[in-house]
């Protein structure tokens, strides 16, 4: 599976359930947090129908121009304090608009160890981790690889931005790395979390405290590599972890996808499995960051 991961991403998110009174937010991030936590003081306070133009960092912390505003992995934007909301209740955010914000990306050579079958790592798998650069052309909403550091040919792939980290704060005082997803939401790496999606999310604590970030311009049915091409992304977004497309639905834990497995903690993978069926098995196809 390809992902590849680019610097920043703009984002453009909605809250559901307006007041009459919405507005538009143009928020520019200073800090970025690599836990989910109600610990972290609001960024923005926000009312349900409001908008807000925002961006991401990419994976390791640099943003669109390549310099370094925080730390890997997946620092987030945010958190977004929703005036009103309370613990029990569903968030409901929609993602407006989802933009990639620089012209490269990168994705990873590596296969992550639960992807495929322990004898071929040992066999056949490639040893030395590789990361190869993308070129993005966002006008013509393709990226490509050129021959080179990899035996194949020239590699074109439309774009798709999406999110690979959205979640609330979570339950208990908790501080989850962005590297997790939980019942929350958090780092889920579904590929249809993009433009159009429709997202539902538990509140644990007041003003639900809405994080963002792994922007990817484009990830495959899965995550083979454990990695995904990166993109700083430009999101407009807001609501709450279900998500809704058509008759598409995902949720945060445990959430169905239709093309292969977002990812997991190792202690819910077997239960995703056996709930999902097919469902949750990897295809192996490629992820840019």
């Amino acid at each position: 599976m390809l992902t590849f991961r680019s610097v920043a991403a703009f984002l453009f998110i909605h809250t559901i359930v307006s007041t009459g009174l919405s507005e538009t937010h143009r928020f520019e991030p200073k800090v970025f947090y690599n836990t989910f936590s109600g610990a972290h003081p609001p960024a923005l306070r926000i009312k349900p129908g409001d908008s807000v133009n925002t961006y991401t960092i990419d994976a390791g912390g640099k943003d669109a121009a390549g310099a370094q505003r925080g730390r890997g992995p997946n620092p987030e934007t945010g958190p977004f304090y929703i005036e009103g909301a309370e613990p029990g209740d569903t968030l409901v955010v929609r993602l407006l608009r989802l933009e990639t914000n620089r012209s490269t990306g990168y994705s990873g050579s590596l296969l992550a160890p639960y992807s495929v079958d322990p004898g071929f790592l040992r066999t056949e798998a490639l040893r030395e981790a590789k990361q190869l650069t993308w070129q993005i052309d966002k006008q013509k909403g393709v990226a490509t690889l050129e021959p080179g550091d990899y035996k194949g040919p020239r590699l074109e792939l439309p774009l798709r931005p999406m999110l690979g980290c959205i979640g609330t704060a979570p339950a208990n005082n908790a501080a989850i790395p962005t590297s997790y997803p939980d019942n929350f939401g958090g780092n889920m790496d579904y590929n249809g979390m993009g433009a159009g999606v429709t997202v539902m999310l538990p509140v644990f604590e007041p003003g639900a405290l809405l994080f963002l970030g792994d922007g990817h311009a484009r990830q495959g049915d899965g995550r083979s590599d454990g990695r995904r091409d990166r993109d700083v992304a430009r999101r407009r977004l807001f609501s709450g972890p279900h998500q809704e497309e058509a008759h598409q639905l995902a949720a945060p834990g445990k959430f169905r996808l239709h093309h292969g497995a977002g990812q997991f903690p190792r202690d819910q993978r077997s239960d995703a499995a056996r709930d999902n069926g097919t469902d949750a098995v990897v295809d192996g196809r490629l992820r840019i960051r």
